[in-house]
């Protein structure tokens, strides 16, 4: 009898070990894909995560398995380390705060397995790890200069930003503030706050600025989460009707409201299209089509009313809009 439990328990650990190790990293002969999510709580993140998810299935020999990192990088260590363990054939991540991630993304690359960073890069990898992202410099940038004739003189306006670690956020800040604010003295912030893309957090902070000022001419917000928020606010409000408000990403809701003219504009942050390349390179890493690193910028074009149909198109398309 003990040596049968012994035979047993042996058979466990055996079993264990190799599901553990991942085997050849095939599943069902397939080339097993880790996605990472920064958190799917927010717009654009579950948007690309969609849109990953999408993408793989164009390939029939990639196998990806999607997590949500829950905006804790803490979550998103736990997730690379188990992939290094794992030994997934390519690592994707969706960083959250680059240097809270680089000490994990390292592991990856010292343990021999592809890495692919999208929508932010982490400073220093460029030449150990592939990267998908678009310039966020730019992307404030674009809303900024259609803002220095678009927001009247002596205006009062509100700034949204994004978690203050950000890069995304910081360089949006920055752009807004060569781009419009050291032109145009005249504008007054009356309200700014750091709302981690959250639109729950934008609308709070919108609730007290509409109690605490008598006019707000316009929301400068990086990104559409925030300015959306800002928008429920004052939606039924008459007061505001002239308000324009600024966003990046180019989200399924942000356009619907750039075409109902509740929304200015915003940068067309195309999670289609970094998802698109992103597996794109995973494709070509697993097929040996891969010789270098790359590190590819997307566009980030201005979507306003005039143009903004062609994005409801595309987002009816991926069956965002119905």
């Amino acid at each position: 009898m003990k040596k049968f439990l012994g035979t047993v328990l042996v058979l466990i650990l055996v079993c264990s070990s190799l599901a553990f190790a991942g085997g050849s990293g095939q599943s069902g002969g397939k080339k097993r894909v880790l996605y990472i999510a920064r958190t799917q709580g927010d717009a654009f993140a579950a948007w690309l995560a969609n849109a990953m998810k999408e993408e793989a299935a164009k390939y029939p020999d990639i196998a990806l398995t999607v997590q949500d990192g829950q905006a804790s990088d803490t979550q998103i260590a736990s997730f690379i380390e188990n992939g290094i363990t794992n030994r997934y054939d390519v690592i994707v991540v969706q960083p959250q705060n680059t240097e809270a991630q680089r000490p994990p993304a390292e592991k990856v690359v010292a343990a021999k397995i592809p890495l692919v960073t999208v929508n932010l890069r982490i400073p220093g990898m460029e030449k150990t790890s592939n990267s998908v992202d678009a310039s966020p410099y730019e992307q404030g940038a674009v809303n900024a200069r259609a803002a220095l004739t678009q927001i009247p003189r002596n205006a009062k306006v509100v700034v949204l930003n994004g978690p203050a670690a950000h890069p995304h956020s910081n360089e949006r800040r920055r752009a807004w503030k060569q781009e419009f604010f050291e032109k145009r003295p005249d504008v007054q912030i009356v309200g700014e706050q750091y709302a981690n893309w959250n639109k729950d957090e934008a609308m709070r902070y919108m609730e007290d600025w509409v109690q605490a000022n008598d006019r707000i001419d316009a929301v400068c917000s990086m990104n559409d989460n925030m300015a959306t928020g800002a928008i429920e606010v004052i939606k039924n409000n008459p007061q505001f009707n002239n308000l324009l408000v600024y966003g990046v990403d180019g989200t399924a809701e942000a356009a619907l409201l750039i075409q109902a003219g509740k929304m200015t504009s915003t940068s067309f942050q195309n999670a289609y299209l970094l998802a698109e390349t992103s597996m794109k390179i995973v494709n070509d890493i697993l097929t040996g089509q891969a010789k270098d690193v790359v590190n590819i910028d997307i566009d980030c074009p201005l979507i306003t009313k005039d143009n903004v149909a062609s994005l409801i198109e595309t987002h009816k398309r991926a069956g965002a809009i119905q």
